[in-house]
C-alpha cells in the first residue's frame, strides 16, 4: 500500500514538471518573440519625429554667408490644472508675469483640458520671473520655430514656414523637401531601473543648408530703391532685378509690397506672398522694342541704319495707331526708333519681319514658356490673342501692348542681347550643404540653351541700346566712364488687367527700365518696373533708379571703365 502511494506521488511530480516544461518551451520559444516585443514595448517609446530644417543664406561678394532663415527655440508657459492648487491666485500671478487678463488665464484652465499654453514665444525677462515664482502647475517648455533674422528682408525669396512645418513659397516652398529633412522614429530605451537612465535613438535626418545667389548687399540696395520710390513716386508696387546675363545668377530680387515672415499669419492680403517677379504678368510697353528689332535685324530685313518715314500714325483696318504724345519723327533710322521709343517704327520693323517669323522669334526668345526658375509656382501667359496673327495684334505687340509676360521672361530676354545671342536659364539657388558638410552645386547646365541671334545681330543691338542711353531717351541712366545699354518703358495697363471688364485702356500706367552694363563686356543686368508711379514717363521714374543701382554695383564689385569720362 505504502509502495502504492508513493508510485501515485511520483506520477503527479512528473506529470507537474512534464506541465512546467511544456509551459516554458511554449514561452521561451514558441512565443519567445511575442513576449520579447511586449517585454521592449515596456522598456522603450517611440515616436514618429523629423530633422531639424535646414538654413538659407545669402552670399557677398567676397564669400561671406548671411543667414536669411534658421532655427529658434523658443520658450512657451502652459500650466497642468490638475496640479494647480488655487487656480485664481495663480491666474492673478501669471497676469501680472505675462501682462496678460487674469480672468481670461483662469477661464483657459478651466477648460477641462490636461494641458493648457498660456503664452508662447516668452521674453527672457518672463522666463526667470515663471523659474522664480516657482508656480505649482506652471511648467515651462521650448518649441522649435522658424525664424527669419532680417525680418520683411528678402521675403519673396525666402517665402516662410507655416504651422505645419511646411515651406511655403520662394525658396522654403521650392526646396522644401531637401530643407526639411527626412522622418524617423526617436525610440527612448528605458533600463530595469525605470527612469533612473536612459537613451535614445533617432532614425531622422537633418535638412541640407542652401546657399543663394543673391548678394545681401545689392538686396538691401535694390529694396532700399523701391522704398524710395513708394515714398516719393506714391508707386502701388514695383520690382528690381539684378542678375548676371553670362551665368543666370540672380543676384537681387526686390518686390513691394513686402511682408515679414516671422508674422505671415498677420497677412490679410495674400496677393502680398506672391512674388511678382515670376508670378505675375504684364504689358512691357517699348522695353519691348528691342526684342521686335533684334528678330527683323537676325532675320536680315533690317540694319541699325535702316531709315522709315514717319507720318505719326499707322493704319491698319480700321485702327490707327499713333506715337506717344502724336509726335512726327518723319525720316529716322531703326536705331533713333529705340533711341526715341517710336512706336510706327517697331510696327514698321514687324511688318517687314512678318507675322510669322515674328511670332517664332517671340518663341525662340522664350516670351511663350516658362523660365524655369527654381522658384515656386513660375507663371506664364499663353498669349492666345497674340497668336491667332491678326495684323492689328501684331503691330501693337511690336511695341509692347498686347503681349503679357512677366518681368523675369523680360529679363532674360535682354540676357540674350548681353549673352552673344545665347539665354542664360536664371537661377536661385546656388549650392546645397549636407549636415555632412557635404557640398552639392544647385547651377544649372546652361549648355541646354539653344541660340536666339546670332552674336553678331546681340553686338547690333547692344550699340542700340547704348545710343538710347547716349542720345536718346535713356541719358539719366549714363554712369560716367561706361557704355550702358538699355531701353525705357511707359505702358498703359488694361481696364481687364484692374479686374475691370471693360475694353482698352486706362490711365494708369507700368514704367520699366532694362539695360546691362559694361555695353558690350556686361557683368550685370538690372530691371526696374514701377506701377503706377506719379511722373509722366519711365525717363523720370524707373531711369534714376537704375542709374543709383548700377552706379552701386559698379563700386561694389568694382568694375573697371570701359572708355574715358
Amino acid at each position: 500500500m505504502k509502495g502504492w502511494r508513493s508510485i501515485f506521488l511520483l506520477g503527479i511530480l512528473v506529470l507537474f514538471g512534464s506541465a512546467l516544461l511544456g509551459r516554458l518551451i511554449f514561452l521561451q520559444i514558441i512565443d519567445h518573440g511575442f513576449y520579447l516585443a511586449l517585454a521592449q514595448g515596456q522598456r522603450n517609446i517611440g515616436s514618429t519625429t523629423k530633422g531639424e530644417r535646414g538654413d538659407i543664406y545669402a552670399q557677398d561678394k567676397d564669400g561671406r554667408l548671411y543667414v536669411l532663415a534658421t532655427n529658434h527655440e523658443l520658450p512657451f508657459a502652459y500650466a497642468i490644472p490638475s496640479n494647480i492648487q488655487d487656480i485664481k491666485a495663480t491666474s492673478a500671478q501669471l497676469a501680472e508675469i505675462l501682462a496678460l487678463d487674469a480672468q481670461e488665464i483662469e477661464n483657459n484652465i478651466f477648460r477641462g483640458e490636461n494641458f493648457v499654453v498660456l503664452k508662447k514665444n516668452l521674453s527672457s525677462e518672463e522666463e526667470q520671473k515663471i523659474k522664480n515664482a516657482n508656480l505649482k502647475g506652471i511648467e515651462l517648455g521650448t518649441e522649435i520655430k522658424r525664424y527669419y533674422p532680417y525680418g520683411a528682408f528678402a521675403s519673396h525669396v525666402t517665402g516662410f514656414v507655416n504651422q505645419d512645418g511646411q515651406g511655403q513659397y520662394g525658396i522654403e516652398e521650392y526646396y522644401d523637401a531637401v530643407l526639411g529633412g527626412k522622418e524617423g522614429i526617436k525610440t527612448v530605451f528605458r533600463t530595469p531601473a525605470g527612469y533612473l537612465f536612459s537613451l535614445f535613438s533617432n532614425t531622422a535626418e537633418d535638412g541640407s543648408d542652401i546657399v543663394l545667389t543673391i548678394d545681401p548687399n545689392v538686396q538691401a540696395f535694390a529694396e532700399s530703391l523701391l522704398e524710395q520710390a513708394t515714398e516719393t513716386l506714391h508707386i502701388t508696387g514695383g520690382t528690381v532685378l539684378v542678375l548676371e546675363p553670362n551665368t543666370g545668377k540672380i543676384r537681387a530680387l526686390a518686390n513691394t509690397p513686402e511682408f515679414d515672415p516671422n508674422e505671415y499669419s498677420k497677412v490679410k492680403d495674400f496677393s502680398f506672398f506672391q512674388n511678382s517677379t515670376h508670378q505675375r504678368i504684364y504689358e512691357p510697353g517699348s522695353v519691348f522694342k528691342p526684342v521686335t528689332m533684334a528678330a527683323a535685324i537676325d532675320m536680315g530685313k533690317l540694319t541699325p541704319q535702316t531709315t522709315y518715314i514717319d507720318t505719326g500714325t499707322v493704319q491698319i483696318g480700321d485702327k490707327e495707331i499713333s506715337n506717344y504724345d502724336n509726335r512726327v519723327w518723319n525720316t529716322r533710322t531703326m536705331t533713333e526708333v529705340l533711341e526715341y521709343s517710336i512706336n510706327t517704327g517697331a510696327v514698321f520693323a514687324q511688318q517687314q519681319l512678318g507675322g510669322k517669323n515674328f511670332l517664332n522669334y517671340l518663341k525662340r526668345f522664350g516670351i511663350f514658356k516658362e523660365t524655369g526658375i527654381d522658384l515656386v509656382a513660375e507663371i506664364f501667359s499663353q498669349n492666345k490673342e497674340l497668336k491667332k496673327g491678326y495684323e492689328i495684334t501684331l503691330a501693337t505687340a511690336s511695341f509692347g501692348q498686347g503681349v503679357e509676360l512677366t518681368p523675369l521672361q523680360l529679363a532674360r530676354a535682354y540676357g540674350v542681347f548681353a549673352n552673344e545671342g545665347k539665354p542664360m536659364k536664371p537661377f536661385i539657388g546656388e549650392r546645397l550643404i549636407a549636415p555632412d558638410g557635404q557640398a552639392k552645386s544647385l547651377v544649372p547646365d546652361q549648355s541646354k540653351e539653344a541660340q536666339v541671334i546670332s552674336s553678331k545681330t546681340a553686338s547690333q543691338i547692344s550699340a542700340m541700346l547704348t545710343s538710347v542711353t547716349e542720345n536718346g531717351y535713356g541719358k539719366a541712366a549714363r554712369v560716367p566712364g561706361y557704355y550702358i545699354a538699355g531701353k525705357t518703358g511707359t505702358a498703359q495697363v488694361s481696364w481687364a488687367a484692374l479686374g475691370i471688364p471693360k475694353k482698352g485702356y486706362s490711365d494708369q500706367t507700368i514704367q520699366s527700365f532694362v539695360g546691362y552694363a559694361p555695353a558690350f563686356e556686361p557683368r550685370f543686368l538690372i530691371l526696374v518696373k514701377l506701377d503706377n508711379p506719379q511722373a509722366k514717363t519711365a525717363e523720370y521714374s524707373a531711369v534714376p533708379l537704375f542709374k543709383q543701382l548700377a552706379q552701386y554695383i559698379i563700386d561694389y564689385y568694382e568694375i573697371f571703365p570701359d572708355h574715358g569720362t
